[in-house]
């Protein structure tokens, strides 16, 4: 376990890890920065990252979006897709969540895009065939990440999948909320940020009961995670078929991207920066992830 540097994130605290891998057949290799599949909890502790993962020899690739949402994320997206032509691309989600308003101007942006969302995490295993890439479904979408997924035109959630949610909060008082003193200012800054959530969330096509469920769960309580009556009846879903989201077969009939079954495992717990000055702050959460993190509640 570490703790991130203050330059890396402001106001970021690592509550506390915890993780096991089961290995699976062949060797894989996470398709971001680490050179293994248990590099993803690293990664995870990290600001997200985009990463192209290109599908052979006959499909189009997809997006993999990995880490927690800071409020450089919104510019680094935008970095990522200079010069690459993604309206109409998937992306692929694994995200304990992050600042309020981040998320919702990258959402707003995956939207203006008319791009596709899913959970997952992108791997490619090394076979005697060759390699292999694919999207493996037991991955983690919680908090702010649920709002990212719901800006997605068309909405595909895995049955493996664990798509999570609690109410937003103050990212700096995460460690004992119930404890923490709170301001005017403080409530002032939680308030205007559900209603701008509220407003994101109906502009994308979501329903209130997505908020309902939300706002219902307050940060020392686990995380809601939603059953698939509630992701139909909060309109994540828009898909029950795979290939409405990423794509499947190339021209032999070769399977090039599938979903399938990784390694069980725990999540840590982040919490999210407060940003200053105090007009451009952010309600946050940091998510009580893979447990109950009664020691250690969260925030979006």
């Amino acid at each position: 376990m570490r703790f991130l540097r203050s330059s890396d994130v402001r106001g970021w605290v690592l509550l506390g890890a915890a993780a096991f891998f089961i290995a699976l057949p062949g060797a894989l290799t996470t398709l971001g920065n680490s050179a293994h599949a248990g590099g993803t909890l690293e990664e995870r502790k990290l600001p997200m990252k985009f990463n192209w993962v290109a599908c052979q020899p006959n499909c189009r690739g997809w997006v993999s979006a990995v880490g927690i949402v800071t409020s450089d994320s919104p510019k680094d997206f935008e970095d990522f897709a200079r010069g690459r032509e993604l309206g109409g691309a998937t992306v692929v989600l694994d995200s304990s969540g992050g600042s309020v308003n981040d998320s919702i101007a990258l959402g707003r942006r995956f939207h203006s895009l008319d791009m596709l969302t899913t959970v997952g995490v992108s791997v490619r295993s090394h076979t005697a065939q060759g390699d292999r890439t694919r999207v493996m479904p037991e991955a983690y979408c919680e908090s702010m990440c649920v709002f990212l997924l719901l800006s997605g035109k068309t909405r595909y959630v895995p049955e493996a999948a664990h798509v999570r949610v609690h109410q937003i909060w103050m990212g700096d008082r995460a460690d004992d909320p119930k404890a923490a003193s709170y301001t005017a200012q403080d409530l002032m800054i939680v308030e205007r940020d559900i209603g701008r959530l509220a407003k994101y969330t109906f502009d994308m096509g979501g329903a209130g009961d997505l908020l309902s469920l939300s706002l219902g769960v307050p940060p020392w309580e686990d995380l809601h995670e939603l059953s698939p009556v509630e992701l139909r009846r909060t309109n994540l879903v828009t898909t029950e078929v795979v290939a409405d989201v990423l794509p499947q077969m190339d021209i032999t009939g070769a399977p090039v991207a599938e979903l399938t079954p990784k390694a069980v495992q725990d999540r840590f717990v982040a919490g999210a920066r407060d940003a200053t000055p105090v007009s451009t702050k952010t309600a946050e959460a940091a998510v009580p992830t893979g447990g109950r993190a009664a020691a250690s509640p969260a925030k979006k």
